[in-house]
């Protein structure tokens, strides 16, 4: 194999001719003008349509405004977020993907819809990345686009008093019902650990291991104004030669839209009591190919009129900090969550997440005193909590970034006349792609129960099936006093994965350890797998292995996808159906869907299911028109 590609090197032509005579990136608004109250964005292509050139959408991408804010009004002493010692920082995160805030998107084609408007389609496309990216794409473009995988074992279930389940000293500000949000070692700090490697992995079980993906996701814009933390150094700054330094002004961090820390104001105990305030700029990039597989196979087109429609994920959560078991003395208590409240008006993904401050922590470490929280996520320039916005003055400020609008970014290509000739020899071409049915089985599926659910009475070309499960809302209080909820399974508190900020459900991972047996899709009363599923291998080895991946999974050495099997078993309960093998003639034949299993969880769960089916438009690429 080598001599022969020895040869073939060789023998390669040292120049070929250029297909393309020039490649400039175009740049369009979308038409909301700053305003994203109503949770949607519309962009059309109008004036890229009307550049003569040809437009690569499967490149495109959108670049999106978001701002983090949180303000919090401590009871007995002030939140001060702008305190050095603080790790204020690295508290508030986001779910995986920049792309989960898109809750739907819709397509229209020369004004015909070919891109249904589904529900929680963020669930779906996040399925895709996690099973078609691999770690060297996640290392070149994962901070881009928000992306790094969450751990995958370092859940933990809490009830109202954290004490009871047994986390070592004292009580976690971990969360309530499932929490998978600890970024830092037990008993150490975020900027004073004696080695760097040990905050970016596991620890020990019996100590809850930390979350590596939640802190990559953080990093990007944990630098206030172009100031750079000693994260490696000492407690203390034991290293007098090293200091903190300013490398870069706000106001170009602004032009050059990095994101970063751009506002802390520290709050006064009063009177008047003034709340604490941070706030977090951040340039989101979302691609068009991973919002739809549409954009994965368009060939290049000219003068095409397209209106995409995104609906946003624009979410609050509120919550308080109380005092826990142990005595407050100098400041020092142990801090437990209630009160948590979260609103996505949309009902979609809320892609917040609050990481856990270790009950350990030194009084000046802990970065959330007692008190009142909201923490809000809004497109634009303003923030959109109107609880927050209200606190008057100057608290809470506008994204500091000089365009605050969602921007479209396109490629348009100049042919070489010669190779133009030859692409438009065949001016009609048909695109093939997949759009998603959404279907959800929700408060109907309890612990141990049986399923056998009717998903659709008819759908054609169907291509697969996927199913994702979660713990169920459940009862916003606990069943007693203290904490075994894992014997009383009366759910989450009241929160729904996707939308609870301790858990990172809904940006990859499912509700942990929630696996079924006999399990089967039926396709038309026909079973899709031949021996209906009994253990968790078959799922694994038979059905999901390979979904997405580099030649099916098939080449060793040559791979892609980021779960694995004891990922699957513990956090990333995929059950995926491959539906799409029949013959020609029976693809137009609409076919009814049907899921049968057994949930083998402690708890009562939701389901999300997703029929992927087949597609196809063909278009004139030199007209735009539909053909």
């Amino acid at each position: 194999m080598s001599d022969t590609l020895v040869l073939d090197m060789s023998t390669q032509s040292e120049g070929a001719a250029a297909v393309f005579t020039k490649k400039d990136w175009l740049s369009i608004l979308d038409n909301q003008n700053q305003n994203y109250q109503g949770n949607q964005s519309v962009i059309d292509t109008s004036q890229l349509a009307n550049s003569n050139k040809y437009m690569n959408y499967r490149e495109g991408y959108f670049t999106v405004p978001l701002m983090l804010t949180v303000t919090g009004v401590g009871v007995a002493t002030p939140w001060t977020p702008a305190a050095p010692a603080d790790n204020s920082n690295f508290i508030f995160g986001m779910k995986n993907w920049y792309g989960s805030i898109v809750h739907s998107f819709t397509l229209d084609y020369n004004g015909t819809t070919i891109i249904q408007q589904t529900p929680f389609i963020g669930l779906w496309n996040t399925f895709k990345l996690m099973t078609s990216l691999s770690m060297a794409d996640v290392k070149t473009q994962g901070s881009l686009i928000g992306f790094y995988p969450d751990d995958s074992q370092t859940y933990v279930y809490l009830g109202s008093k954290a004490a009871a389940v047994g986390l070592g000293n004292n009580t976690n500000f971990r969360g309530i019902g499932i929490c998978n949000n600890r970024i830092t070692p037990k008993a150490q700090t975020l900027f004073g650990i004696a080695s760097s490697t040990e905050q970016y992995s596991s620890d020990s079980p019996a100590s809850c291991g930390v979350n590596n993906g939640l802190f990559q996701r953080m990093t990007p814009w944990n630098q206030a104004q172009g100031t750079i933390v000693g994260s490696c150094l000492p407690t203390g700054g034991a290293l007098s030669n090293v200091t903190n330094a300013q490398f870069i002004s706000a106001s170009n961090m602004n032009l050059l839209w990095q994101s970063y820390v751009f506002n802390t104001v520290s709050g006064v105990a009063g009177p008047p009591i003034t709340p604490g305030v941070w706030q977090a700029s951040i340039c989101a990039v979302i691609y068009l190919k991973h919002l739809h597989a549409f954009f994965e196979r368009v060939p290049l087109l000219k003068g095409v009129f397209m209106k995409m429609t995104l609906n946003l994920n624009q979410s609050s959560v509120s919550w308080s900090m109380v005092a826990g078991a142990g005595a407050p003395a100098a400041g020092i208590y142990d801090p437990l969550t209630s009160n948590v409240i979260v609103s996505s008006p949309l009902g979609g993904v809320s892609p917040l997440m609050i990481a856990g401050d270790e009950g350990s922590f030194a009084a000046a470490e802990r970065a959330l005193v007692q008190g009142s929280y909201i923490y809000s996520l809004s497109v634009g320039p303003r923030c959109l909590n109107t609880t927050q916005t209200n606190l008057g003055g100057a608290l809470v400020q506008t994204n500091p970034v000089g365009v605050s609008s969602i921007i479209l970014n396109v490629p348009a290509y100049t042919f070489n006349p010669v190779f133009e000739q030859s692409y438009l020899a065949s001016p009609v071409k048909k695109i093939v792609y997949t759009d998603v049915y959404q279907y959800q089985i929700v408060n109907q599926i309890g612990a141990g129960k049986t399923f056998n659910n009717l998903i659709t009475n008819g759908i054609a070309n169907i291509k697969s099936v996927l199913v994702l499960p979660y713990m169920s809302s459940g009862s916003a209080t606990a069943a007693g006093a203290t904490v075994d909820l894992i014997t009383a399974a009366a759910g989450n508190f009241g929160l729904s994965p996707i939308q609870s900020p301790f858990d990172p459900a809904g940006g990859g991972p499912t509700s942990p350890l929630v696996n079924f047996t006999q399990f089967n899709i039926q396709i038309s009363g026909q079973n899709a797998i031949y021996n209906t599923e009994r253990y968790n291998y078959e799922q694994f080895a038979n059905q999901f292995k390979g979904v997405n991946a580099i030649n099916g999974g098939q080449t060793d050495g040559l791979v892609s996808g980021l779960v694995g099997f004891n990922d699957w078993q513990k956090s990333y309960s995929y059950y995926y159906v491959n539906c799409g093998r029949m013959l020609p003639m029976e693809e137009s034949v609409p076919k009814s869907v049907n899921l049968l299993g057994t949930n083998t969880s402690q708890f009562p769960i939701d389901l999300y299911i997703f029929v992927e089916y087949g597609v196809e438009v063909s278009i004139d690429v030199l007209t735009g028109a539909r053909v």
